[in-house]
């Protein structure tokens, strides 16, 4: 009888659990940006998917250590009518940073690597060309896993299925078949924070000089399958038996070419994986900094690794410390975060180009399960989607729409951000569109002339129309304002070359 009475009232326990969890669904599908009190409107996420025009979104939210849920909504791929599940695999772009960094600290562990050693220890076939930049500093693995080396090279661009991939060796040094620069000093390590992918596709090289095995062998091997993240790989490119669950890239309604680009800077952007792989990564971290866990690495090496931002980005709010990475390739883009405690955490992965859609669905989530002192910063309708569509039709008057709102409607829309019209430029750009991208671009820069972004931006688009003098002028633009912008200073000698013929 109690056997029974037990087994009715864990019944009920369970029934409730489920009923909070479909209404929290519930209020997040119908009503995404309820927590947004600069947004009067309620949208649905379906409506903000196609306001943004990304296809697919999948997601997964943990709750004291445990999923609470995943779901995937829209198309993995359009043309093929193909529907996202939660088993879709999406390409995590720089989170693999994230999960590479787990690798490196296990060697470092196992005493195979010295976090403040010269990496040229651990380099045998190939070694950092040291040069006066570094003014006799030597780069050690800490300062590649936290971006504070100085280094070059802060993405990559793929490359298109079927082609010639550059061994590692050779993107290191900028030679074809290649498509991106030489990683090289810029200034001296430790100086401060520098984004670099390059700087973590040495740590690849490391990884692989060290244990003798190819990257994608030893991540899945020692990292992966002990995390239960059985449906992630590094393989570039993905393995066959892998490609029914691959999303389609695509950037704004145009599918990327060949559906998805090659990365073999593994350690950089070469991780396919998923909301539901992910969340096990999160949850192994907040386990393991109790002590409760050590699959990967131990309670003190998962703190120092969050503390110090080796792979990670750390953010303390008011006291409250939560770790996150975001993640973007050509055609996708991903965000996670997990708290340190409490065991909260939120992944979202997108087969789309939208930084806005992402927050919007990361702060209605940590919204709905109450996270403590994170920052719900109220957001205003985006500039550039309000005339996007006017803009397709005729460029002039998209900007005379955007001048128009900021005049009569200032606070209803995202003036302050130069993303906004600098995401619009891009995508103008990339459909082709040069002249109608070169007017954003130069909008852009009579509204934020003091940000060299802007210039940068700006001047790429002239180089595309190969008027490289007006190209020079904005580069030139960009290191009056940076000048340590390594592009700006590439992309000089590049013009120098076009503008002697």
């Amino acid at each position: 009888m109690k056997f029974k009475l037990f087994a009715f009232i864990s019944l009920i326990s369970l029934n409730t659990f489920a009923q909070n969890v479909n209404e929290k669904i519930k209020l997040f599908e119908n009503n995404v940006n309820h927590w947004n009190k600069l947004q009067n409107k309620k949208y649905t996420l379906k409506e903000r998917m196609d306001l943004f025009e990304v296809n697919a979104v999948s997601i997964a939210v943990i709750k004291d250590y445990k999923v609470e849920w995943v779901k995937a909504y829209g198309f993995a791929d359009v043309s093929e009518k193909k529907l996202a599940t939660t088993q879709t695999l999406f390409q995590a772009g720089s989170i693999s940073k994230t999960i590479n960094s787990l690798g490196i600290l296990k060697l470092v562990e196992e005493r195979k690597l010295g976090l403040d050693d010269d990496i040229n220890n651990y380099l045998k076939t190939w070694k950092f060309p040291y040069d006066d930049v570094s003014k006799g500093k030597k780069i050690t693995i800490a300062n590649l896993l936290s971006h504070t080396a100085g280094l070059s090279g802060h993405g990559f661009g793929g490359y298109a299925k079927g082609g010639t991939l550059p061994t590692t060796i050779q993107t290191l040094d900028g030679i074809k078949p290649s498509n991106s620069t030489a990683v090289r000093s810029i200034f001296e390590p430790n100086l401060k924070f520098q984004y670099s992918g390059g700087g973590t596709t040495i740590t690849q090289l490391i990884l692989e000089n060290t244990t003798g095995e190819k990257y994608e062998d030893y991540m899945l091997n020692n990292i992966l399958n002990p995390l239960g993240m059985s449906n992630s790989s590094f393989n570039q490119p993905p393995a066959k038996e892998k490609e029914n669950l691959l999303a389609t890239g695509y950037n704004n309604e145009k599918e990327v070419q060949g559906k998805y680009h090659i990365y073999p800077e593994k350690a950089a952007a070469g991780l396919w994986t998923n909301p539901t792989d992910l969340a096990k990564y999160i949850i192994e971290t907040q386990l393991s900094l109790l002590g409760k866990s050590n699959k990967i690495l131990s309670k003190e090496m998962t703190a120092k690794r969050i503390e110090n931002n080796f792979g990670v980005f750390l953010d303390d709010y008011n006291g409250v410390k939560y770790f996150r990475h975001d993640g973007g390739t050509d055609g996708f883009i991903c965000h996670y975060v997990g708290s340190m405690e409490n065991g909260n955490g939120i992944i979202v992965m997108t087969n789309g180009t939208s930084t806005l859609l992402l927050n919007e669905i990361v702060n209605s989530l940590a919204s709905i399960n109450k996270w403590q002192n994170y920052p719900l910063i109220p957001q205003k309708e985006s500039i550039s989607l309000a005339i996007k569509k006017v803009s397709k039709e005729n460029i002039d008057k998209g900007i005379e729409r955007y001048k128009n709102l900021k005049k009569t409607k200032p606070n209803d829309y995202n003036f302050s951000n130069e993303t906004e019209l600098n995401m619009f430029g891009y995508a103008l750009m990339k459909d082709e569109k040069i002249d109608q991208a070169i007017k954003i671009f130069s909008l852009n820069v009579n509204e934020f002339p003091t940000l060299a972004n802007v210039y940068d931006s700006r001047g790429e688009a002239y180089f595309t129309k190969k008027e490289y003098q007006l190209s020079k002028n904005d580069y030139q633009k960009v290191l009056e304002l940076d000048p340590t912008n390594q592009n700006a200073k590439d992309m000089l000698l590049e013009i120098e070359k076009f503008l002697k013929k």
